[in-house]
């Protein structure tokens, strides 16, 4: 077990107050009803419930609180993959077989490879879901996935990509946020899928965060809180329901709740002023599902249980305390996170019992389904505890609009997908969000016309060279890696011999990238280094004469570099973070904020 440190860094990072954030959309924007209006479609909306509950089996109720993977691209084509884990081989048959709630897609289970596939696997699924059987409601599923946007992605390449969390605090535009959600809202919509597990509200005050990093917005609490906020507002209004994760906080530690157990060392005070406020945010704008987070906060529970598992967090914090009354749904079961402590039955019953309402990617469906079964037949979890999360179930599907619309037009995927409008928006956030800290070498924008591009990331160095190119800089490229071996090392020095400047790009630095980059400024090479993930590099990088922050590596993030070392837009960014010295981290080497305008 480990313990993430607390820093005074980090402490008087999260008590800086925000200001100017100016959140652009309003709570509820879109759904102001009258009295009358809103009574009346709270009654269909309870008629719709009960009329489905009133039909369901215990087994069926029961089934509503699992969403599982399934392996395969067709709902009614058996892949063996799904046998061992589920005892049948075709996805519609994983649904019928546990009754389930959902589903959910990723790339490595094969459920994503083209949109149009994808869009027919939605419609096989929810036609399993919705073929009517003796003596059971017809149900249709939730069909979810991760798409944060910048690091953590699951749609197909055809989609439109933009690059991510901290990009989007770095450009401080929360009517940009809201489009960034709304579009991936509409796209996911467009392929079936209505649950996206987004976006993160961890307030990143570990710059060590091996988990989080750019998958938050910022480490200020309140700018964290606005962009959350509107990045609920965006997937909702497109008919998808946002997932704020991971509650109670996850920003604050240097432990990967996938392979490991963090322990949040904050104070009550702390979390309160830390890594409260973007899940308030989140409630007050009517977020449909909050994901829960496997680590445990002694401030909050003593037990040492995961917060997943906690009730005194889950019911005593969120739901009596916040307020809260959505769905609440686990991390992975999967995770090391949640199963140090107790094997994979307890932690199903447990997790209920603790206030749980979904459990999400079970790694033993038999085991976890029929434990939760047993628990409701031996009067452990109790029918009207069962019955509440279904309500609240059924009450996220059908505000979403699945009693009506479960079904998609394949026929209209493809003008949907990538649209040109949703590719321009992303590229706005990519050059938005480019931040640039040093220019001491008076090297941004490029004052001359020759440009070599070396560094992180062959895709991405490629399209920062192609950027360049397209914007009249004669550039050469060749990636490294981001471990480049002394003889790339060498012939960098070689390629960049003819340059006017030598453009390295990092991702989370590390001896051998710094070797690379100590290497050509000893050679005399005019260097700038652009870091393409976390913007922490700099503090490991004390000779460098430029350094810019694009919190992504995305194409349209390496392509608002182009345009700012191009000079054809300013690098409009402000660091979402503080940037502590390498050898004192309660010392700030860049401030939350900075930012120079060029």
């Amino acid at each position: 077990m480990s313990t993430s440190p607390r820093s005074q860094h980090a402490l008087n990072v999260s008590r800086r107050a925000f200001v100017g954030s100016g959140l652009a959309v309003a709570a509820g924007a879109g759904l102001a009803t009258g009295p009358s209006t809103a009574q009346a479609a709270g009654k269909d909306r309870a008629s719709w419930i009960n009329a489905t509950m009133a039909k369901m089996t215990t087994e069926q109720l029961v089934g509503q609180l699992f969403v599982m993977h399934v392996y395969g691209s067709d709902a009614d084509v058996a892949d063996q993959r799904n046998v061992p884990d589920y005892g049948v081989a075709k996805p519609s048959e994983v649904v019928e077989k546990y009754r389930l709630g959902g589903v959910i897609y990723f790339a490595w289970a094969g459920n994503l490879p083209t949109a149009v596939q994808c869009a027919k696997l939605s419609n096989g699924l929810q036609k399993a879901s919705l073929t009517p059987r003796r003596r059971e409601a017809q149900v249709p599923l939730t069909i979810s996935t991760d798409q944060e946007t910048g690091i953590v992605v699951r749609l197909p390449a055809e989609a439109t990509l933009f690059p991510g969390a901290m990009s989007l605090g770095a450009g401080r535009d929360t009517q940009l946020t809201t489009d960034t959600y709304a579009i991936t809202g509409t796209e996911l919509r467009a392929l079936g899928i209505n649950v996206d597990y987004a976006p993160d509200a961890d307030v990143n005050v570990n710059p060590a965060n091996p988990v989080i990093g750019v998958r938050s917005f910022s480490s200020n609490p309140q700018l964290v809180a606005d962009h959350v906020a509107a990045g609920v507002a965006g997937l909702q209004s497109a008919k998808v329901s946002a997932c704020a994760k991971h509650f109670p906080g996850h920003g604050d530690t240097d432990v990967d709740s996938h392979t490991g157990f963090p322990v949040i060392t904050h104070t009550r005070q702390e979390w309160e002023e830390i890594d409260a406020p973007p899940f308030r945010a989140a409630i007050d704008m009517g977020i449909d599902s909050i994901m829960t987070a496997h680590l445990a906060v002694p401030a909050l529970d003593a037990s040492g249980d995961p917060a997943t598992l906690s009730k005194p967090i889950l019911t005593g914090v969120l739901r009596d305390e916040l307020g809260y009354d959505g769905v609440v749904v686990t991390d992975s079961l999967g995770m090391a996170g949640v199963r140090e402590k107790y094997g994979d039955a307890e932690v199903a019953v447990k997790a209920i019992e603790a206030g749980v309402d979904v459990l999400l990617n079970s790694p033993a469906a038999d085991v976890q389904w029929n434990a939760v079964l047993n628990a409701v037949r031996t009067g452990r979890i109790s029918k009207r505890r069962l019955e509440t999360s279904v309500r609240r179930i059924l009450g996220m599907k059908y505000d979403r609009g699945l009693h009506e619309s479960p079904y998609v037009d394949v026929d209209k995927v493809s003008s949907v997908i990538g649209a040109a409008d949703h590719q321009a928006r992303a590229q706005q956030a990519g050059d938005r969000a480019v931040t640039l800290l040093v220019d001491d070498a008076g090297l941004v924008p490029l004052p001359q016309k020759t440009a070599y591009v070396t560094g992180a990331g062959d895709s991405s160095v490629a399209a920062l060279a192609a950027g360049l190119t397209a914007a009249g800089i004669t550039t050469t490229s060749q990636g490294t890696g981001t471990s480049p071996t002394a003889r790339q090392i060498s012939q960098a020095v070689v390629a960049s011999a003819r340059a006017s400047a030598t453009i390295v790009l990092t991702n989370n630095v590390n001896a051998a990238q710094k070797s690379l980059i100590t290497t050509l400024i000893d050679a005399g090479r005019k260097v700038i280094v652009v870091a393409v993930r976390n913007p922490y590099d700099i503090n490991q990088l004390p000779g460098v004469g430029s350094y810019l922050a694009t919190y992504s590596s995305t194409p349209v993030a390496m392509k608002g570099v182009a345009r700012v070392l191009a000079g054809t837009i300013p690098a409009a960014g402000r660091l979402p973070v503080d940037i502590p010295a390498a050898d004192d981290p309660t010392k700030t080497l860049y401030p939350y904020g900075a930012g120079l305008d060029r």
